[in-house]
Order: C-alpha cells, then sequence, then structure tokens
C-alpha cells in the first residue's frame, strides 16, 4: 500500500473514530411512520439495550445531536423521524433516520455515524401563505408500512429482543443484494409485489426482484414525492394530491395508497382525511374536522376521530364510510388500535379525558378509563405478563391505565412533566417530553409500569418541540427533533 493510500485510510479511520461509539442494538421492527406502525401504537415490543434494568444504571446519555439548515414556520422545526435500520445499498451497510423541515427539506441522516448522507430541498412553487396559514412542508416524511398488526407475544420472554433468527447475506444469490439500475428505473406498473414501495401490486407475471426503498413526503405545493432512501433521487415525477398550502399532518403510506390529514382550512383545502392511490394517482377524500392521525386494521380499514365526536371507520382507499360511533362529545386524541387476545379494538380519548376502547366494527364501548384524565395522543403496549397498558399526556404529566374486563383502570401518574409529547414505549420504559414551550425540551425515561422516573436529559436540549414533532426509537437509540433544526440521538455508549 502506498503512503498516500495509508494517510488516506488513516484520515478516514480518524474521522470515524472521532464520534463517539453508542450502541445499535438491532431489535425490534423500524419506527417507519408517525407512531410507529400503522395502528399508532408509539411503541416496540423488545430492544436489546433499553430496558428497566439498564435504564436503573448509569449509561444512558446523548450520543449524537446534528443541525440541519431548515427555516421554522407555524412553530414546526424538525418532524418525527422515520428510521430505517440495516439498509444494505450500493455504499455499503447503513442505519438512517429521515426528518422533514418546515421549510420543504428533507434530511436522511446516517444514524451510526451522525452525520448528514443527503438532502433534498423542494422548489417553493406554492403560492405565499398568510398569518393564519404561513405555509412550508407541515407533515412528516415517511416510509410505507403494512397495515398487519403485530402478534404482541412476539419475542416476549427471549431475553431482549433482536433479529429473531441467524443474520443471512443474500448478496450472490439470483436476484439478491443490491438494487440493479434496471430495477430502480423500471417503471412503476412493473415492478412486482415484493414489498412495501411505489406502485401498484399488480404485474404478478413478472419474475420476482429485489424491491427498491423509498421514503415519501408531501411538498407546500401539495405534490406527493418518492424518493430512493440511498440518494433521494425521485424516479418518477412527483403526484399532486392536495391543495398547495395546505395544513397537512398524519402522512402514511399503507398498501400503496397514501394517506393525510388537513386541518385550518389552509390553502383553500377543506378538513378532512385524504388517499391517493399511487398507482392509479386517483384521489379521494372523508370531509371532517379529524383530530391527529388516522389509524388502521388488520384489513387496511381507516380509523379516524373527530372533532365532532364521531369515531369513524373508513374503507381503504376509497374513505367510504363504513361504521361510525358518536360519543356524544368531541374527540380530544386520535384512535389507536391494538389487539385485545386475537380480538383488535379501537381506543380514543374524549374531550372529559375519558377513554374509550370499543370493538373494531364500532358497535359498542368494551371499556372505559378512570381516574386520570388523557388529553393527547394515547400510546398502548402488552406487557411480559400479557397485560394490555395504555399511556397518555394529561396536561401536566404522563398517565398509564391498565386494561381489566370493561374498564381501564388508573395505573400511575407521573411526577409533572411541562405540556409532555405523546408518549413512546420500548421493552417496560416509556419516553416522553416536556414540549418546552417557552422554555428547552427535556426527555424523561419512566418506568411503564409504575411512572417512576429512571433518567432526564436536565438542560442538554436546547430548543423546544415544534408542532408536528415527536419521538421515535430504534437501533436502542431514542431520537426527537427540535425547532431550531437539531435532531437529538440519545443511547448507550458501547463499552470498550
Amino acid at each position: 500500500m502506498t503512503s498516500r493510500r495509508v494517510a488516506a485510510a488513516t484520515a478516514v479511520l480518524a474521522a470515524i473514530c472521532a464520534i463517539p461509539a453508542f450502541s445499535q442494538g438491532r431489535g425490534g421492527a423500524d419506527w417507519s411512520t408517525g407512531g410507529g406502525d400503522a395502528q399508532r401504537s408509539g411503541s416496540i415490543r423488545t430492544d436489546p439495550k433499553i430496558s428497566p434494568a439498564t435504564m436503573a444504571k448509569p449509561g444512558f446519555q446523548l450520543a449524537w445531536s446534528v443541525k440541519v439548515r431548515n427555516d421554522s414556520k407555524q412553530g414546526i422545526g424538525l418532524s418525527e423521524p422515520s428510521l430505517m435500520d440495516r439498509y444494505i445499498g450500493y455504499r455499503g451497510f447503513r442505519s438512517y433516520a429521515f426528518v422533514g423541515g418546515s421549510g420543504d427539506n428533507v434530511f436522511a441522516l446516517d444514524s451510526d455515524l451522525a452525520r448528514i448522507e443527503w438532502s433534498k430541498h423542494f422548489p417553493l412553487t406554492a403560492p405565499a401563505g398568510t398569518a393564519a396559514c404561513p405555509g412550508g412542508m407541515t407533515a412528516s416524511v415517511v416510509r410505507p408500512v403494512s397495515a398487519a398488526m403485530a402478534n404482541p407475544n412476539a419475542g416476549l420472554g427471549g431475553g431482549g429482543g433482536g433479529r429473531g433468527g441467524p443474520a443471512k447475506s443474500g448478496v450472490g444469490e439470483p436476484l439478491q443484494g443490491a438494487v440493479t439500475l434496471a430495477a430502480m428505473t423500471a417503471p412503476a406498473a412493473g415492478r412486482a409485489a415484493a414489498g412495501p414501495g411505489r406502485g401498484p401490486a399488480a404485474n404478478q407475471q413478472q419474475r420476482p426482484r429485489r424491491m427498491p426503498n423509498f421514503v415519501n413526503a408531501i411538498s407546500s405545493d401539495g405534490a406527493f414525492h418518492s424518493m430512493y432512501v440511498s440518494n433521494g433521487e425521485e424516479p418518477e415525477l412527483p403526484v399532486k394530491f392536495l391543495p398547495a398550502n395546505a395544513k397537512v399532518s398524519g402522512l402514511i403510506l399503507v398498501e400503496d395508497v397514501a394517506y393525510a390529514v388537513t386541518s385550518g382550512n389552509c390553502g383553500g383545502a377543506p378538513n378532512g382525511i385524504w388517499a391517493l392511490d399511487t398507482a392509479s394517482k386517483a384521489v379521494a377524500s372523508y370531509k371532517a374536522d379529524i383530530v391527529g392521525a388516522p389509524a388502521f386494521g388488520p384489513d387496511g380499514v381507516v380509523y379516524v376521530a373527530t372533532v365532532g365526536g364521531e369515531l369513524v371507520a373508513l374503507e381503504p382507499k376509497t374513505l367510504a364510510k363504513k361504521a361510525s360511533y358518536s360519543a356524544g362529545q368531541g374527540f380530544a386524541s386520535p384512535a389507536v388500535l391494538f389487539l385485545n387476545g386475537e380480538k383488535p379494538m379501537v381506543a380514543a380519548a374524549t374531550k372529559d379525558g375519558t377513554i374509550l376502547a370499543l370493538d373494531a366494527g364500532l358497535s359498542a364501548v368494551a371499556a372505559k378509563s378512570s381516574g386520570a384524565k388523557a388529553t393527547g395522543t394515547l400510546s398502548t403496549w402488552q406487557d411480559a405478563a400479557g397485560a394490555r397498558w395504555i399511556a397518555a399526556p394529561t396536561g401536566k404529566s404522563v398517565a398509564a391505565w391498565k386494561l381489566n374486563g370493561a374498564t381501564l383502570d388508573s395505573a400511575w401518574t407521573s411526577k409533572e412533566i411541562a405540556a409532555p409529547i405523546a408518549p413512546a414505549v420500548v421493552n417496560g420504559v416509556l419516553f416522553t417530553a416536556a414540549a418546552g414551550g417557552a422554555g428547552k425540551a427535556v426527555l424523561y425515561a419512566l418506568d411503564a409500569a409504575t411512572g417512576k422516573e429512571f433518567w432526564n436529559s436536565g438542560a442538554t436540549v436546547t430548543s423546544q418541540v415544534g408542532e408536528g414533532g415527536g419521538l421515535a426509537i430504534g437501533g436502542s437509540t431514542v431520537y426527537l427533533g427540535t425547532k431550531d433544526g437539531t435532531l437529538w440521538a440519545f443511547g448507550f455508549p458501547i463499552e470498550h
């Protein structure tokens, strides 16, 4: 090896080693969309590093922070991250965190090396906004997810998760390994239905091939974009989906159909939920004042809660009304779905703070909460003993309830946390953050069974959580984006 090559290799090694080494345990599914999955559960069943036992000891700390260039609009900074672990592409192995910026930006960060892998700015073609509707990209960037509901018992008792099987490589096998140029440039209509992504599940006669991976966004001009995760390039022109300058939230891509919610009557877009069939480019909508994001049953049925007090089930793709339940008062939280045994259930909180749990057919209330009053987005998980839990902000704290027959019994309420955001739960540990308000955000880790505080970030975070911001968890790391354009990552350092 020449001295020049040695020097170059040494420089690369030095650059890598200059970044603190933090654990990237490869357990659990990717946090691909807002709330983690199509059911918006806000939870991950297992993790190889995060647990009540490890959080009770010192070590969990700031792994890294990266600040990106983004103009904050509408009180929005960086969106809730979308994560991708174990990606193998032409640049080798990567773990990604994708975040959207209100200035019509998408950023892909290498979450192992704490660097920006690529960024993309959508040219601002939307008309100027107004004081009430300033414009900008308001929805999170997401990756495709399945409507299938995970078995809550999978991985329990296994000692901390992981891949669930031996590692295996497809490199060198027919039609496996890196995505070929031909596969990347094939028209959407000619792609086989080998997994989630752009294009229809048609053309079953074509030979199966490895599908390219996409990250999706809605720019401020209302266009739906699909970008390769590896470099941000768009193989197809963006598709017109919503009116320009609409205030968009809850973006999700389920079974090749994109769904999003509009609110505030911005950009001339009626309030409601919208669906875009990415194969036919057909757009459907259901008009109502929707609370938060839609959630999905295992059959693809769409559930939304409304300000007017209806919990509504809508047909996938067409958004035709399938069933509804009237609570007699408005809802204060979006819907969340979970399995009670083998039976899907839907839960949401009403304006008086009561959580209602119904069967998926919305025919009757199966359980009501007691005690603490929920004021925001619900998260749900099943513990190792098989008990079903729901947690939510209560205004100045976080509370948890345990499902017990026809009641959701109040289990605990945390100490005071100023304006807590939606909790995220992983392997018995509940994370939330004080949004910050006029101050700065603080991340908290609590025992999901008792509410006892394990840890908090203190004065580490230097900005507030913007509207639409939230937590994402993956690779034993907790991510949080803030209004000043910084993505924060917290985890355990690797022992040497």
